[in-house]
Protein backbone atom coordinates (compact mmCIF):
# COMPACT_ATOMS: atom_id res chain seq x y z
CA UNK A 1 0.00 0.00 0.00
CA UNK A 2 1.57 3.33 -1.06
CA UNK A 3 2.28 6.00 1.55
CA UNK A 4 -0.43 8.43 0.27
CA UNK A 5 -3.20 6.13 0.85
CA UNK A 6 -2.94 6.00 4.46
CA UNK A 7 -2.00 9.79 4.31
CA UNK A 8 -3.80 12.11 1.98
CA UNK A 9 -0.75 14.56 1.87
CA UNK A 10 2.89 13.82 2.99
CA UNK A 11 4.16 16.19 6.07
CA UNK A 12 6.21 17.95 3.69
CA UNK A 13 3.36 18.85 1.82
CA UNK A 14 1.40 19.97 5.00
CA UNK A 15 3.96 22.20 5.73
CA UNK A 16 3.68 24.38 2.27
CA UNK A 17 0.65 26.06 1.56
CA UNK A 18 -0.96 23.40 -0.48
CA UNK A 19 -0.28 20.42 -2.61
CA UNK A 20 2.27 19.84 -5.35
CA UNK A 21 0.27 19.64 -8.83
CA UNK A 22 1.18 17.75 -11.74
CA UNK A 23 -0.86 19.67 -14.05
CA UNK A 24 -2.17 17.60 -17.67
CA UNK A 25 -3.27 19.73 -20.50
CA UNK A 26 -1.93 22.95 -21.42
CA UNK A 27 -5.17 25.00 -22.71
CA UNK A 28 -7.47 27.47 -21.58
CA UNK A 29 -8.38 25.85 -18.00
CA UNK A 30 -4.92 24.08 -17.27
CA UNK A 31 -3.23 27.93 -18.05
CA UNK A 32 -5.80 29.18 -15.72
CA UNK A 33 -5.23 26.98 -13.00
CA UNK A 34 -1.73 26.92 -13.24
CA UNK A 35 -1.64 30.54 -13.02
CA UNK A 36 -3.71 30.27 -9.82
CA UNK A 37 -1.66 27.38 -8.47
CA UNK A 38 1.65 29.67 -9.08
CA UNK A 39 0.37 33.11 -7.63
CA UNK A 40 -0.74 30.89 -4.21
CA UNK A 41 2.56 29.70 -3.69
CA UNK A 42 2.17 26.31 -4.78
CA UNK A 43 4.36 24.09 -6.47
CA UNK A 44 3.04 23.30 -10.52
CA UNK A 45 4.59 21.78 -13.47
CA UNK A 46 2.55 21.59 -16.64
CA UNK A 47 2.14 19.04 -19.69
CA UNK A 48 0.60 18.65 -22.43
CA UNK A 49 0.27 14.79 -23.94
CA UNK A 50 3.97 14.28 -23.71
CA UNK A 51 6.36 15.18 -20.99
CA UNK A 52 3.34 13.23 -18.73
CA UNK A 53 6.40 10.96 -16.61
CA UNK A 54 8.42 14.16 -15.61
CA UNK A 55 5.44 16.87 -14.89
CA UNK A 56 4.29 13.55 -12.08
CA UNK A 57 7.28 12.62 -10.71
CA UNK A 58 7.10 13.02 -7.24
CA UNK A 59 4.08 15.11 -7.01
CA UNK A 60 1.27 14.91 -4.95
CA UNK A 61 -1.58 15.03 -7.20
CA UNK A 62 -2.21 15.50 -10.64
CA UNK A 63 -4.76 17.19 -12.41
CA UNK A 64 -5.95 16.31 -15.69
CA UNK A 65 -7.21 19.73 -17.44
CA UNK A 66 -8.00 18.17 -20.77
CA UNK A 67 -11.29 17.89 -23.26
CA UNK A 68 -13.48 15.24 -21.90
CA UNK A 69 -12.92 12.76 -24.17
CA UNK A 70 -9.83 12.63 -23.64
CA UNK A 71 -9.43 11.91 -19.68
CA UNK A 72 -9.48 8.30 -19.98
CA UNK A 73 -6.46 8.43 -22.19
CA UNK A 74 -4.47 10.88 -19.93
CA UNK A 75 -5.38 8.52 -17.11
CA UNK A 76 -3.97 5.67 -18.25
CA UNK A 77 -0.85 7.61 -18.99
CA UNK A 78 -0.50 8.86 -15.70
CA UNK A 79 -1.45 5.64 -14.06
CA UNK A 80 1.39 4.40 -15.84
CA UNK A 81 3.91 6.66 -14.34
CA UNK A 82 6.75 4.82 -12.15
CA UNK A 83 5.87 6.66 -8.31
CA UNK A 84 2.10 8.42 -9.77
CA UNK A 85 0.87 10.77 -7.57
CA UNK A 86 -1.22 9.40 -5.21
CA UNK A 87 -4.26 11.34 -6.09
CA UNK A 88 -5.47 11.68 -9.78
CA UNK A 89 -8.44 14.23 -10.26
CA UNK A 90 -10.09 15.65 -13.12
CA UNK A 91 -11.88 19.67 -13.66
CA UNK A 92 -14.68 18.27 -15.64
CA UNK A 93 -18.08 19.15 -14.99
CA UNK A 94 -19.86 16.49 -16.13
CA UNK A 95 -18.09 13.84 -16.46
CA UNK A 96 -17.93 11.01 -13.50
CA UNK A 97 -14.95 9.76 -11.91
CA UNK A 98 -15.84 6.22 -13.68
CA UNK A 99 -13.17 7.98 -16.27
CA UNK A 100 -10.74 7.59 -13.48
CA UNK A 101 -10.80 4.03 -13.30
CA UNK A 102 -7.63 3.90 -14.76
CA UNK A 103 -5.61 5.60 -11.46
CA UNK A 104 -7.86 3.62 -8.53
CA UNK A 105 -6.66 0.35 -10.38
CA UNK A 106 -3.37 1.70 -10.52
CA UNK A 107 -3.44 2.32 -6.13
CA UNK A 108 -4.44 5.69 -6.45
CA UNK A 109 -6.83 7.77 -5.02
CA UNK A 110 -9.37 10.18 -7.47
CA UNK A 111 -11.54 13.46 -7.05
CA UNK A 112 -12.94 15.52 -9.46
CA UNK A 113 -12.46 19.76 -9.00
CA UNK A 114 -14.89 21.52 -11.45
CA UNK A 115 -14.23 25.49 -11.52
CA UNK A 116 -17.51 27.21 -11.74
CA UNK A 117 -16.51 29.92 -13.70
CA UNK A 118 -16.47 31.01 -17.27
CA UNK A 119 -12.78 30.65 -18.82
CA UNK A 120 -12.41 32.57 -22.24
CA UNK A 121 -9.06 32.90 -21.92
CA UNK A 122 -5.36 31.56 -20.31
CA UNK A 123 -5.59 34.22 -17.89
CA UNK A 124 -8.95 34.15 -16.57
CA UNK A 125 -9.08 34.72 -12.99
CA UNK A 126 -10.30 31.68 -10.80
CA UNK A 127 -9.93 34.01 -7.38
CA UNK A 128 -13.45 33.27 -4.87
CA UNK A 129 -15.55 30.79 -7.84
CA UNK A 130 -17.09 28.65 -6.83
CA UNK A 131 -15.51 24.82 -7.44
CA UNK A 132 -17.78 21.43 -7.61
CA UNK A 133 -15.60 18.93 -5.81
CA UNK A 134 -16.13 14.86 -5.66
CA UNK A 135 -13.65 12.25 -4.27
CA UNK A 136 -13.65 8.51 -4.51
CA UNK A 137 -13.28 8.09 -0.74
CA UNK A 138 -13.04 10.99 2.34
CA UNK A 139 -9.56 11.40 1.85
CA UNK A 140 -9.39 12.51 -1.88
CA UNK A 141 -12.80 14.54 -1.24
CA UNK A 142 -10.24 16.04 1.71
CA UNK A 143 -7.49 16.84 -0.97
CA UNK A 144 -10.03 18.17 -3.30
CA UNK A 145 -11.17 20.67 -1.22
CA UNK A 146 -7.90 21.68 -0.30
CA UNK A 147 -6.65 21.69 -3.52
CA UNK A 148 -9.78 24.25 -4.37
CA UNK A 149 -9.11 26.39 -1.23
CA UNK A 150 -5.86 26.90 -2.31
CA UNK A 151 -6.54 27.86 -5.37
CA UNK A 152 -8.90 30.80 -4.09
CA UNK A 153 -12.28 28.96 -5.07
CA UNK A 154 -14.86 28.13 -2.93
CA UNK A 155 -15.57 24.49 -3.06
CA UNK A 156 -18.61 22.25 -2.48
CA UNK A 157 -19.50 19.11 -3.11
CA UNK A 158 -21.48 17.65 -6.18
CA UNK A 159 -22.99 14.03 -5.97
CA UNK A 160 -21.85 11.91 -8.65
CA UNK A 161 -25.88 10.97 -9.94
CA UNK A 162 -26.28 14.53 -9.51
CA UNK A 163 -23.27 15.62 -11.93
CA UNK A 164 -24.88 16.12 -15.49
CA UNK A 165 -27.89 17.89 -14.00
CA UNK A 166 -25.10 20.39 -12.56
CA UNK A 167 -23.29 20.67 -16.09
CA UNK A 168 -26.64 21.30 -17.64
CA UNK A 169 -27.18 24.11 -15.10
CA UNK A 170 -23.66 25.93 -15.25
CA UNK A 171 -24.25 25.45 -19.56
CA UNK A 172 -27.46 27.11 -19.24
CA UNK A 173 -26.56 30.11 -17.05
CA UNK A 174 -23.41 30.71 -18.71
CA UNK A 175 -22.90 29.64 -22.44
CA UNK A 176 -26.54 29.90 -23.16
CA UNK A 177 -26.46 33.21 -21.93
CA UNK A 178 -23.63 34.50 -24.89
CA UNK A 179 -26.31 32.74 -27.43
CA UNK A 180 -28.99 35.24 -25.91
CA UNK A 181 -27.47 38.26 -26.26
CA UNK A 182 -26.14 37.49 -29.40
CA UNK A 183 -29.95 36.83 -30.25
CA UNK A 184 -30.58 40.18 -29.08
CA UNK A 185 -28.06 41.86 -31.64
CA UNK A 186 -29.61 39.92 -34.78
CA UNK A 187 -32.36 41.47 -34.13
CA UNK A 188 -31.07 44.85 -33.75
CA UNK A 189 -29.06 44.39 -37.04
CA UNK A 190 -32.32 43.40 -38.73
CA UNK A 191 -34.12 46.59 -37.44
CA UNK A 192 -31.35 48.39 -38.92
CA UNK A 193 -29.70 49.08 -35.25
CA UNK A 194 -25.69 48.32 -35.71
CA UNK A 195 -23.60 48.33 -32.18
CA UNK A 196 -26.03 46.27 -30.13
CA UNK A 197 -23.45 44.50 -27.93
CA UNK A 198 -22.54 47.81 -27.10
CA UNK A 199 -26.36 49.14 -26.92
CA UNK A 200 -27.23 46.38 -24.55
CA UNK A 201 -24.01 45.54 -22.13
CA UNK A 202 -24.93 48.05 -19.75
CA UNK A 203 -29.00 46.49 -19.88
CA UNK A 204 -27.81 43.06 -19.70
CA UNK A 205 -24.82 43.27 -16.91
CA UNK A 206 -27.67 45.41 -14.80
CA UNK A 207 -29.91 42.47 -14.90
CA UNK A 208 -27.49 40.11 -14.05
CA UNK A 209 -26.56 42.01 -10.79
CA UNK A 210 -30.04 42.40 -10.13
CA UNK A 211 -30.75 39.13 -10.60
CA UNK A 212 -27.98 37.68 -8.10
CA UNK A 213 -29.38 40.04 -5.67
CA UNK A 214 -33.29 39.26 -5.94
CA UNK A 215 -33.66 35.82 -7.94
CA UNK A 216 -36.94 36.08 -9.41
CA UNK A 217 -37.91 39.33 -8.24
CA UNK A 218 -35.34 40.90 -11.12
CA UNK A 219 -37.83 39.62 -13.79
CA UNK A 220 -39.54 42.78 -15.72
CA UNK A 221 -40.75 43.49 -18.36
CA UNK A 222 -43.83 42.86 -20.58
CA UNK A 223 -44.24 39.68 -19.59
CA UNK A 224 -43.98 40.16 -15.77
CA UNK A 225 -46.70 42.68 -16.06
CA UNK A 226 -48.71 40.73 -18.03
CA UNK A 227 -48.70 42.99 -20.93
CA UNK A 228 -49.33 39.83 -23.92
CA UNK A 229 -50.45 42.76 -26.66
CA UNK A 230 -46.78 44.02 -26.40
CA UNK A 231 -45.67 40.06 -26.18
CA UNK A 232 -47.78 39.63 -29.81
CA UNK A 233 -46.36 42.70 -31.21
CA UNK A 234 -42.86 41.58 -30.57
CA UNK A 235 -43.85 37.83 -32.12
CA UNK A 236 -45.45 40.03 -35.20
CA UNK A 237 -41.85 41.69 -36.00
CA UNK A 238 -39.66 39.03 -35.26
CA UNK A 239 -41.98 36.50 -37.36
CA UNK A 240 -41.30 39.00 -39.99
CA UNK A 241 -37.22 39.90 -39.84
CA UNK A 242 -36.08 37.20 -37.98
CA UNK A 243 -38.06 34.09 -38.46
CA UNK A 244 -35.01 31.70 -37.20
CA UNK A 245 -35.92 33.36 -33.35
CA UNK A 246 -39.35 32.80 -33.06
CA UNK A 247 -39.66 29.39 -31.66
CA UNK A 248 -36.71 30.72 -29.04
CA UNK A 249 -38.77 33.88 -28.50
CA UNK A 250 -41.76 32.06 -27.47
CA UNK A 251 -40.21 29.31 -25.61
CA UNK A 252 -38.84 31.82 -23.19
CA UNK A 253 -41.90 33.79 -23.24
CA UNK A 254 -43.40 30.85 -21.83
CA UNK A 255 -40.46 29.65 -19.29
CA UNK A 256 -40.96 33.74 -18.13
CA UNK A 257 -44.56 33.18 -17.65
CA UNK A 258 -44.05 30.50 -15.32
CA UNK A 259 -41.20 32.52 -13.79
CA UNK A 260 -43.47 35.14 -12.97
CA UNK A 261 -46.29 32.71 -11.72
CA UNK A 262 -44.22 31.24 -9.02
CA UNK A 263 -42.60 34.40 -7.91
CA UNK A 264 -46.52 35.71 -7.09
CA UNK A 265 -47.34 32.46 -5.53
CA UNK A 266 -43.89 32.90 -3.52
CA UNK A 267 -44.76 36.46 -2.51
Amino acid sequence: MRELERDPLTSATRDRVGPSIALIGQGRLGSAVAGAAAAAGLEVRTAGRNGIAEACASMDVALLCVPDDEIESACASVAAVAGAPGFVGHASGATGLGALAGAREAGCRTFSLHPLQTIPGPEASLDGAPAAIAGSDTEALDVARSLAAALGMRPFEVPEEARRAYHAAASIASNFLVTLEESAVDVLRAAGIEGGRELLAPLVLRTAANWAEQGAGALTGPIARGDERTVAAHVEALAAANPELLSLYEALADRSRAVATRRRIEA
